[in-house]
């Protein structure tokens, strides 16, 4: 500072300030509803005509959140020194993907940025509990089958060799059941390491092998979606993915080859990516959107029609939002019946399980006492 010409005259700790960011999490990751906090706060500055600078650098000396203010002190600066909004944004593509950019852009090209952070918000908010629902489908499972792969491991390893252990010195033939009990507990006390780790080993494959080759991981991708209810689900979610996305972009007057394209990679799986690849070819060629989707084979008829009215009416904006509505109440019923089949399946199973340990250690016994000459 000397060597500047500057002089420190007083110093003192930051404090906190509060503001409509205020409760945002310091010291972790922009996470979506950080992201939903930010464009609410843009979009009622900008309804309040506060010009842009003041409201970024409003942002930035209110929130809490150590990463955020970074990036909007970097933002304001760009914005400072002529960039745009969206130029400055686009140098954080970690936080701002090409959807938020495209929508911002959009908004600056009309005049009208808060219909665009209007946009970003209902999208986000969208996608803050479609991602929720996500969780709530695959994290269940996942639990529920590793307590019940412990419980039978412990069963197996601990329970079973006490209670079978004298079983093997009967002088008397022993059930096919009680053998196959004995031999299934040895395995477990060998091996039960290996038993315990195997979905994380299949995991870590699955992935290896995703990475290794498109067509692989194309083919996986092609099999999840003919799969019996898991299948089904997984559509649903992709298809009010595309939906709510390229609804918003296109409310938002971006063009739909630039919606396509743009709603094309919110999408994970690759075989609805590529039929979306063939619609968007479809459309450029000069095939009216419904004709594309149709050929596609990948969508339902019901989306076809609604879709095909929506062009008939010029109301298309508001078909792919009922087309958004109608596949995310259907993916919460699905996910709400997924959860409610895996249930009983899992209480048969280990029930079953009981059964087999019941029936294998006390048929032996109730054997012997038939021999005992009383």
């Amino acid at each position: 500072m000397q060597s500047g010409g500057l002089e420190l005259l007083q110093c003192a700790l930051l404090q906190k300030k509060k503001g409509i960011l205020g409760n945002l999490n310091p010291g972790k990751r922009i996470k979506i509803r950080d992201l939903i906090q930010l464009f609410m706060h843009m979009e009622q500055m900008q309804s309040a005509g506060v010009p842009l600078l003041d409201t970024l650098g409003d942002i930035r000396d209110t929130t809490e959140h150590d990463q955020l203010r970074d990036m909007m002190s970097e933002i304001f600066r760009d914005v400072s020194d002529g960039s745009s909004l969206s130029e400055a944004m686009a140098r954080h593509p970690k936080t701002f993907n090409n959807l938020y950019i495209s929508l911002i852009g959009s908004g600056e090209e009309t005049g009208d940025l808060t219909s665009s952070y209007r946009q970003l918000v209902k999208y986000l908010k969208w996608v803050d509990q479609m991602q929720a629902k996500v969780r709530k489908a695959t994290r269940y499972p996942i639990v529920v089958t590793v307590v019940v792969l412990i419980t039978i491991t412990i069963m197996m390893t601990v329970v079973v060799p006490q209670i079978v252990g004298f079983l093997r010195n009967l002088d008397q033939d022993i059930p096919w059941y009680t053998t196959a009990l004995m031999s299934t507990s040895d395995f477990f006390v060998e091996y039960w390491w290996a038993i315990l780790i195997s979905p994380v080993f299949l995991f870590i494959i699955y992935k290896a092998l995703r990475s290794s080759s498109e067509e692989i991981a194309y083919r996986f991708d092609l099999w999840t979606l003919n799969m019996p209810v898991f299948g089904t689900l997984i559509r649903k979610i992709n298809i009010a993915r595309f939906a709510q996305t390229f609804g918003a972009l296109f409310a938002s007057g971006i063009d739909v080859l630039r919606g396509l394209e743009a709603a094309r990679k919110t999408v994970n799986n690759l075989a609805i990516i590529d039929a979306l690849e063939g619609v968007q070819e479809q459309v450029h060629a000069g095939s009216p959107l419904s004709e594309a989707f149709n050929a596609s084979g990948e969508f339902p008829s019901m989306v076809i029609r609604m879709l095909k009215v929506g062009e008939e009416s010029g109301n298309l904006t508001v078909v792919l939002d009922q087309v958004a509505e109608f596949y995310t109440n259907d993916v919460d019923e699905a996910i709400q019946g997924l959860i409610a089949m895996i249930e009983p399946f899992l209480t048969v199973f280990l029930g079953g399980m009981i059964m087999w340990i019941a029936v294998a250690v006390f048929g032996p016994i109730y054997s012997s006492f038939e021999n005992i000459d009383f």
